[in-house]
């Protein structure tokens, strides 16, 4: 496996290890993930893990964030929910819709987000929760297909969409279910490899 190079993504692999989620990084086997016979369009970009479960599997796009410190600079009362921004460009919904239609039937194209916090976030106000290399971070996931039913554009000159906040904190979810029960990606069986 190569070295991811944003923290982000170093923090998401370490937490599909920890919760044993079969996954492979693309951008080491881009090539060899592509269906037989498929051509690449000119300007596609690329996506970073197909993480491989109960279909359907996902082609997952990791999308970096910090949440905002909140206003009164007190670190006991953090940034709420809300504040969470979740816009991602034109060329991320182009790219995933070609990588969804390319991998066909059993495959779904999904956002995780992760949100950078300045220290531990409270437990009531996140589901999921995870530490790695000194930071914490919190995880929203979202599939690609209720991404686009609820988008607005966000900058036009940039190329970027985003969500409101309602329909980001009813459409988004954890990525593990934990406790809730509600994640985007089941728990695997134990007896499930560890990712490769």
């Amino acid at each position: 496996m190569g070295q991811r190079r944003h923290h982000y993504e170093r923090a998401f692999q370490a937490y599909m290890r920890s919760r044993r989620v079969p996954f492979v990084s693309v951008n080491e086997a881009r090539k060899t993930l592509l269906p037989e016979g498929s051509d690449l369009p000119p300007g596609l970009k690329s996506f970073d893990y197909v993480i491989y479960g109960h279909p359907p599997s996902l082609l997952v796009e990791v999308k970096g964030r910090k949440l905002p410190e909140p206003r009164s600079g007190d670190p006991l009362r953090p940034a709420p929910r809300s504040a969470m921004q979740s816009w991602v460009t034109e060329d991320d919904i182009t790219s995933l819709r070609v990588w969804e239609s390319l991998f066909g039937e059993g495959f779904c194209a999904a956002f995780v987000f992760m949100y950078e916090c300045r220290s531990q976030p409270p437990d009531g106000l996140f589901q999921e929760i995870t530490a790695h290399e000194g930071r914490w971070y919190a995880l929203r996931s979202i599939l690609l297909e209720d991404y686009v039913g609820a988008m607005r554009p966000r900058s036009r000159k940039w190329r970027t969409v985003d969500l409101p906040a309602s329909s980001f904190e009813s459409l988004s979810r954890p990525f593990c279910p934990g406790r809730s029960g509600a994640g985007l990606f089941p728990d695997p069986p134990l007896h499930q490899p560890l990712a490769v």
